[in-house]
């Protein structure tokens, strides 16, 4: 009788835990997002999630790289102690991650669209991905049965096999957690034929520091390889050219009619300097904007489908990309630098009954808090040795008193590509301190009188005292988080 009194609470709270959906782009900067004030773009589906949920202003990445950004979600660790410090790495699936966790706890489990980790994916009931980047035409999928080829435009194939898995479970008496992973809008940008003409005839609005020469910067700056200016490269990133390879006959016609008359022009103009700047910046960020708009049109889809089937009442919907992304910003594109515009990744979450509606969050939270915040959204057990910490008690509207005053980053990956210096470095609600060890500089901003980090303070005088705190802080993160991987902030010797 007891037995069977146990059995039913089991079941009665398994069934009345969260679904979760988790959305994750690759390389959606949160300035273009409508919700985030963008005034690039309009994302009226991916702003349903924040009028439904709550909006973090600050969320930020750990490592501004996608390989290691995933590695961090599913293990709640810095690279450092995951062991993905960039793309080339494998990473190490036996290791503890909360999709093991989870799935040990009683949640169905499933990945769909990219993951980009080279390994097998373990503590998935069910995976259907992308080999490696992936690419956006006809690609081809893996799953347990191997590879095998599809036809179509990746974001509205990754859209309906993550439908097709939601309905084949939406009466399963296990709740379930979907990692439905887009491509897009990662490099090269190409968008889906039925945005191949949105913007056509407009003028995107240009960063203000789109001409910047990165003189009041670190020497690093200047030697980067991401500039609009000279490594965007015509045929792969601007289209002029031939069409991708992997379009069939009528892809390709539609790609054509497109763009050929475009590329006509431009190559009749001539355009030097500053217009060939400002020209290919237009082709580059209207490419880029067209694919978040396949991204937001998924976003809309998975969200009737729920709305429809019922399963909103019980699905918590989070929104996120792997990292930021330079839309032009400081004259470049791609992510990396500890930068406001690489180190800031969008997060929004919509959990019903719990998260009030249109409400903003403020405080500093990572991508090392989200294997974290599943479990204890599961109510599984979290791992003492995650880095992180559960952003619930905020999703409730709490304020905990002893929440985080800053965020720790490192980036390893050099020279190529975009030969962007290693780095490290901690940022409060203020300011930001970062150290480039192999070249041996250092940048300090207050991002509260300078949002454009054009202003190094590091040898100002009036920031000394601030200068002190920031360095103090900076080794106490590393102390923290264990991280002796690089030189040591106050000198000694590097791993």
């Amino acid at each position: 009788m007891l037995a069977a009194a146990i059995l039913a609470a089991t079941v009665s709270q398994a069934a009345q835990r969260p679904n979760i959906v988790f959305i994750f782009s690759d390389d959606h900067a949160a300035h273009a997002i409508s919700a985030y004030g963008s005034v690039i773009n309009k994302t009226p589906n991916i702003d349903r999630i924040a009028e439904g949920g709550m909006l973090f202003r600050n969320c930020f990445v750990g490592d501004s790289l996608c390989a290691p950004s995933r590695a961090t979600v599913l293990t709640g660790k810095h690279s450092h102690e995951n062991g993905v410090i960039d793309n080339v790495k494998k990473f190490d699936a036996t290791q503890e991650t909360f999709i093991r966790i989870l799935q040990k706890s009683g949640y169905l489990t499933a990945i769909i669209g990219k993951y980009h980790l080279k390994s097998d994916p373990v503590g998935f009931d069910y995976y259907d991905i992308l080999p490696g980047q992936g690419v956006y035409y006809n690609p081809d999928f893996i799953n347990k049965d191997g590879q095998y080829h599809t036809h179509g435009y990746v974001t509205d194939i990754i859209t309906k096999k993550s439908l097709d898995w939601l309905k084949q479970h939406r009466n399963d008496k296990k709740p379930f957690m979907l990692m439905m992973q887009h491509k897009a809008p990662h490099r090269p940008w190409q968008p889906g034929p039925k945005y191949l003409n949105l913007y056509r005839g407009e003028t995107i609005p240009e960063p203000v520091d789109l001409f910047d020469d990165w003189t009041e910067r670190n020497t690093g700056a200047q030697q980067q390889e991401m500039s609009v200016r000279k490594n965007l490269i015509l045929d792969y990133d601007l289209k002029i050219g031939p069409a991708p390879q992997r379009l069939d006959e009528q892809q390709k016609k539609v790609w054509d009619a497109a763009y050929q008359p475009q590329n006509e022009w431009f190559k009749s103009a001539n355009l030097k300097g500053d217009d060939q700047v400002r020209y290919k910046y237009q082709r580059y960020i209207k490419d880029y904007l067209r694919c978040i708009a396949s991204i937001d049109e998924s976003v809309g889809e998975v969200l009737d489908y729920l709305k429809q089937s019922g399963l909103d009442k019980n699905t918590i919907v989070i929104y996120n990309s792997d990292q930021g992304f330079f839309l032009g910003d400081y004259g470049w594109f791609d992510k990396r630098w500890m930068y406001e515009p690489s180190l800031r990744t969008p997060l929004i979450v919509k959990w019903p009954g719990v998260t009030k509606p249109g409400s903003v969050n403020t405080d500093l939270v990572q991508n090392i808090d989200f294997a974290e915040t599943f479990l204890d959204i599961a109510g599984a057990k979290i791992p003492s040795d995650m880095q992180g910490r559960s952003i619930v008690p905020l999703l409730k509207g709490e304020h905990p008193t002893d929440w985080r005053r800053s965020i720790y980053y490192h980036y390893y990956e050099y020279p190529q590509p975009h030969h962007v210096p290693p780095q490290y470095g901690v940022r409060t609600d203020r300011f930001k301190l970062v150290r480039y060890y192999t070249i041996n500089e250092w940048e300090l901003f207050d991002l509260k009188a300078d949002p454009r980090e054009r202003h190094n303070l590091f040898n100002d005088s009036g920031y000394q005292v601030t200068k002190d705190h920031m360095l103090q802080l900076l080794e106490a993160d590393r102390e923290y988080y264990k991280d002796d991987t690089a030189p040591p902030v106050f000198g000694g010797p590097s791993r």
